[in-house]
């Protein structure tokens, strides 16, 4: 009680009251009680940081419910007497090293072909783009299923997943094919043999792994400078969060720093440094803008991977299950065409001259940028006469694929050599003869190119 506190002393005398020795006698049954709070509570924490996850049992809840005036006792410790929990970095399950390898599923405990990609965020966003630019449209019937198909790959699921579980479940065996980013393919199926990268650059979800530090550290601009730092050492060591705690690991050992203890952290990691909770990071920088508003920078040398959307497939279902190796013919086949038709304009235009010979040679004569993908394509153009009939051999169209930031120069080039009446419009799908991707993945399979001759003329494949 305020007042009776403050009326233990008399101003005149000095002396203690009655009512003062009952004061100190509540303020010491008050600070020993709290001071017995402090310590449960200190334990408490201790022991859930030190244990496994577990589920909370409505009577385990019970023994938080501490009692009104204690906790409002509680809150009105000074500051400096607040217990301070130390950072306990939190261990997550991973593949390889000591961890629990994942358990497969046989490949007889289903029949249908499975495709996982990401459920939600920016990467959603970007693969269900792609495959719809490519006529690969997903559909859900409801927003809240997770499982879809795509039209015209008749035969296969569709799972939404979140994206680390997209490579847990290739890994598992419960889904064949998926869509993910290389970062969460390289930390969590861990370079496993049974993944294998069937296109490595989809074009979207562009971004690197990187080493960030203090901005305030003038003197560690590059990585030798952070590994001979002197502030660091067995005794004290550098201490880095990330997510990617496998890649962050092997990083680390290659360039042979081993005073480094690193922790694990879900989300805000830029927060760390300042927060005093560790001594840099290593995260996913896009435009570099959250590091800059951290207070932090990238260091030379500290650039661990780039990362972007790629198409990974089980290299045991490739092999085991039938269909698979089809349907990923088809999707490469699609995702190929139209990333290498992207950028990439037709431009057109009549050409005067005596011979397609002539005309072609006159095009490949101008450079490089007139040649197009394997060179002009020209063919005659039958010119309308007045008495009704056509003549031919005056006038050639030339056709040519150009990148889109170079059109207008070849606009130029061709009206340099008499060229007119150019048209430009772009281009959907460039097909070439067979994916070199399909190649590559066929001599990672060990499998014989000759024999799928048929899947790239939609021909039935060939009894042998």
């Amino acid at each position: 009680d305020i007042r009776a506190f403050s009326s233990c002393a008399s101003p005149e005398t000095d002396e203690r009251t009655p009512a003062c020795a009952y004061s100190r006698e509540k303020e010491h049954y008050h600070k020993k009680h709290i001071s017995i709070i402090v310590k449960i509570m200190f334990a408490m924490r201790m022991m859930r940081s030190n244990a496994a996850p577990t589920t909370t049992t409505h009577n385990q809840n019970k023994t938080h419910n501490f009692h009104p005036k204690r906790l409002t006792a509680f809150k009105g410790i000074r500051r400096q007497r607040r217990c301070r929990v130390p950072l306990v970095a939190m261990s997550i399950p991973q593949q390889g090293g000591n961890a629990q390898p994942l358990k497969r599923q046989p490949i007889e405990a289903r029949e249908a072909i499975r495709m996982g990609i990401p459920s939600k965020g920016r990467m959603a966003e970007d693969t269900q783009g792609l495959l719809k630019s490519c006529q690969l449209s997903v559909r859900k019937l409801n927003p809240r299923q997770y499982a879809a198909e795509i039209p015209n790959v008749p035969g296969m699921e569709v799972w939404f997943q979140r994206a680390t579980d997209v490579v847990r479940k290739l890994l598992t065996g419960d889904v064949d094919i998926g869509i993910v980013g290389y970062d969460m393919l390289r930390e969590i199926g861990n370079e496993d043999e049974d993944l294998v990268i069937v296109h490595d650059a989809l074009g979207f979800g562009g971004c690197h792994l990187a080493v960030a530090v203090p901005q305030a550290w003038e003197n560690v601009n590059s990585l030798s400078q952070l590994k001979s730092d002197p502030r660091f050492s067995k005794e004290r060591p550098l201490r880095v969060v990330t997510a990617y705690v496998n890649v962050a690991t092997q990083f680390f050992k290659d360039q042979g720093m081993e005073n480094v203890v690193i922790s694990t952290a879900d989300g805000a990691l830029e927060a760390a440094p300042a927060m005093g909770a560790a001594d840099c990071i290593l995260d996913l920088v896009s435009s570099g803008t959250t590091l800059r508003e951290n207070n932090l920078k990238e260091i030379e040398g500290g650039r661990v991977l780039d990362s972007q959307g790629c198409l990974v497939a089980s290299r045991e279902a490739l092999l085991k299950r039938p269909g698979v190796l089809e349907i990923v013919h088809e999707m490469l086949e699609r995702l190929e065409a139209h990333l290498r038709a992207d950028g990439v304009f037709m431009v057109t235009a009549n050409v005067r001259g005596s011979s397609a010979e002539s005309v072609a040679e006159k095009i490949c004569g101008g450079g490089s940028l007139l040649r197009g993908l394997q060179g002009p394509t020209v063919s005659p153009i039958y010119t309308p006469q007045s008495d009704g009939a056509v003549k031919e051999g005056q006038f050639y169209a030339v056709s040519i694929g150009v990148p889109k930031t170079r059109i207008y120069e070849t606009v130029k080039s061709l009206r340099r050599m008499g060229g007119s009446g150019v048209l430009v419009f772009p281009m959907t799908y460039v097909f070439d003869e067979e994916p070199p991707r399909w190649t590559s993945l066929l001599t990672q399979l060990g499998l014989k190119s000759e024999d799928f001759n048929h899947l790239a003329r939609g021909e039935a494949p060939v009894a042998r």
